[in-house]
């Protein structure tokens, strides 16, 4: 190296030494991380992949700045910067030409995605709280770009981008299962403490359960992969046995029944059942369940089992609507969702503003031991009835649409895909997907990044995979 560079590069750190000691003298300590916001700067300029796979790793290693009580300010770090200078990437990129391959913008789920968003910005402007739904619609926006776009870019361009996506979130993802159970071991695996050992990575043990379900699919698809060595097969066992304990000590009842749900879809898919067959039973099923409700609440209300430590039991409470207060809770805020649906059938009350609104909606005989009137008691734990009262009609029409092409992407990429350990973790992460939208009735998390990294890019791998069958269908075709 020149002398003169040598020089230079001594006066830049003497310079940020300087600073840094002023920094510190006034309690400003931010100044520490210039370098590392250098190094992330030029990794999006230069090695924009590699940026990309460092962010998902640390999806589930990131902290929200509200658990660390630090202003009250719900930010994830490190990931939610990072994904703000991404969206400002793809725009700065979007007034230059297509910013990602512009076969993914042509595909008819971007369009679907599209119009949601366009949807979601309209409520916007007739939000009940519009700084909310602002930092809603903007929080969408870059989990979009950035595990959907961004990454489906990756997906179509580096095929092994496939499996390191879902190994980079499932690697450090195990590492926070390790420390929840070396805490949860200090409480003696409690029912009641696994519900927040492990913050501050997840903010509580259903989100945690619902990442876990999402990534045990697509772990076991992986391990049907002949290219790897005995000692990659041996990773992924261990990998997958510390998800499947971690699954098992979250106590997240919704997780169980997803991964059994799709474990019947699995099967009823190898034995032949085609989507309109599995669309039909399931449109039966629920005319069964809507004329027979009636009874069918009476039976489950004869169930009276709380939830407890022992699994067995904890198992049986799933159907308690008679005693147990969390599932009880969740008719509270279903029925509030509802009654806030019917006074704004249109537009919704706006993009997350329900947790500052439902209260009112609340009727006295739904009420529980853990209801609240603040604006501290969550959203209305379900990805379905929670878009119905924030956007209105159309809101709950958007996320059926995504149900239904994750159904149809599913089924169309089993069909059109010829490499077969493409075709499995293909499966891997149809189901993994599915496993989400089961959870969903439940429960709903896209407005973080934990859950939007999966289900963002899962649906990018499924869309690249229906690309790619297309692709190799019309070259058959001519030839």
């Amino acid at each position: 190296m020149p002398a003169s560079k040598h020089n230079s590069a001594y006066l830049a750190i003497g310079l940020y030494a300087v600073a840094l000691a002023v920094s510190v003298h006034f309690d400003f300590h931010w100044l520490a991380l210039l370098p590392v916001v250098g190094l992330v700067a030029w990794m999006a300029f230069s090695r924009l992949n590699a940026l990309v796979l460092v962010l998902v790793a640390a999806v589930p290693l990131s902290i929200n700045l509200e658990e660390l009580e630090l202003g009250g300010l719900g930010v994830y770090l490190p990931t939610e910067p990072l994904l703000a200078g991404l969206l400002l990437l793809f725009v700065f990129r979007s007034v230059r030409g297509w910013p990602v391959d512009a076969r993914l913008f042509r595909h008819p789920f971007t369009w679907w995605i599209g119009l949601s968003l366009v949807w979601i910005f309209l409520t916007t402007l007739v939000s009940s709280f519009p700084l909310v739904s602002v930092k809603f619609l903007v929080a969408r926006l870059w989990f979009v770009v950035g595990f959907f776009f961004i990454l489906g870019h990756f997906f179509l361009h580096h095929p092994k981008w496939r499996h390191q996506y879902v190994l980079a979130y499932a690697l450090p993802l195990c590492v926070v299962v390790i420390y929840t159970m070396i805490r949860h071991a200090g409480f003696g695996f409690e029912k009641d403490a696994g519900h927040w050992v492990m913050k501050p990575f997840y903010k509580d043990h259903t989100s945690y359960g619902a990442a876990l379900a999402m990534v045990i699919p697509p772990i076991i698809a992986l391990l049907t992969w002949r290219r790897f060595s005995s000692f990659m097969k041996a990773i992924l066992v261990l990998t997958l046995s510390i998800l499947v304990v971690g699954i098992i000590l979250s106590y997240t009842r919704a997780a169980w029944v997803s991964l059994v749900a799709v474990g019947l879809l699995w099967g009823l898919i190898k034995v032949g059942f085609r989507l309109r067959t599995l669309l039909t039973i399931g449109a039966v099923l629920l005319g069964f369940v809507w004329i027979a409700q009636d009874a069918l609440l009476i039976q489950l209300q004869r169930n009276d089992q709380d939830s407890s430590d022992d699994l067995t039991e904890h198992v049986e409470s799933i159907s308690n609507v008679s005693s147990d207060a969390s599932n009880l809770e969740r008719l509270n805020r279903w029925n509030a969702a509802l009654a806030m649906f019917q006074e704004r059938p249109l537009t919704g009350w706006g993009g997350g503003t329900y947790q500052f609104v439902y209260a009112p909606f609340q009727r006295a005989q739904d009420r529980t031991i853990i209801s609240t009137n603040n604006a501290d008691g969550g959203n209305a734990h379900s990805e379905y009835l929670g878009p119905l009262a924030e956007q209105g009609v159309l809101g709950l029409v958007f996320v059926l649409g995504l149900l239904g092409f994750c159904l149809h992407l599913g089924f169309r990429v089993q069909n059109g895909l010829h490499d077969p350990e493409q075709r499995a973790l293909a499966m891997g992460i149809f189901l993994g997907l599915m496993t989400y939208f089961v959870h969903g009735v439940l429960n709903n998390y896209l407005d973080t990044d934990k859950a939007s990294a999966l289900f963002w890019g899962y649906f990018a791998l499924l869309v690249v995979w229906d690309l790619h069958a297309t692709s190799e269908q019309s070259d058959s075709a001519t030839t």
